[in-house]
């Protein structure tokens, strides 16, 4: 997938309103071989999605060895509104607490003096974090409206062709 194919996907309104969402699913390999899949807090910089981890986070080392990982952003509605990308992460480990890790938990509903004692708490715990940055190299929108997923795209397209026989 090129990337105005990517972008063309990124920039439109669905995808934007699920990019603005607070959490997405993670899947990577794990260093056993065995897949995982983790919720995840995350941001969109307009090019990347941003992800924050302690430095001591077992998806780590997973991640080191195979950075190629999947995400999905979606809705708990029907019918559901799913984003899915697949890129490689890259970690960027930092002294503090990034920018990003407390922009995406602003979205939750605290009272000022809430955010005031989750971000004391926050900076007390950690000495730094890992970024986890991910560059999307393949995207789909999938609304049940205009795009459906491969396989029911396939067998409506099989559908009308046998009606048409």
């Amino acid at each position: 997938m090129d990337r105005s194919e990517i972008t063309e996907i990124l920039d439109r309104p669905l995808s934007q309103e699920l990019l603005a969402r607070d959490l997405t699913r993670l899947a990577y390999v794990a260093q056993d071989g065995t897949p995982r899949n983790v919720p995840i807090a995350f941001t969109w910089s307009g090019t990347e999605i941003v992800m924050c981890t302690a430095k001591n986070a077992p998806k780590l080392p997973s991640l080191r060895a195979n950075p190629m990982v999947a995400l999905t952003i979606d809705t708990e509605v029907h019918p559901p509104k799913i984003l899915l990308i697949r890129g490689r992460a890259e970690l960027d480990v930092v002294d503090g607490i990034p920018e990003e890790y407390l922009q995406m938990n602003g979205n939750y509903e605290m009272t000022a003096e809430q955010r005031v004692e989750w971000e004391a708490e926050v900076r007390s715990l950690y000495d730094g974090m890992v970024r986890i940055v991910v560059t999307p190299t393949w995207a789909k929108l999938i609304d049940f409206e205009t795009t459906l997923p491969s396989a029911v795209e396939e067998l409506v397209k099989q559908r009308a062709e046998c009606q048409q026989a």
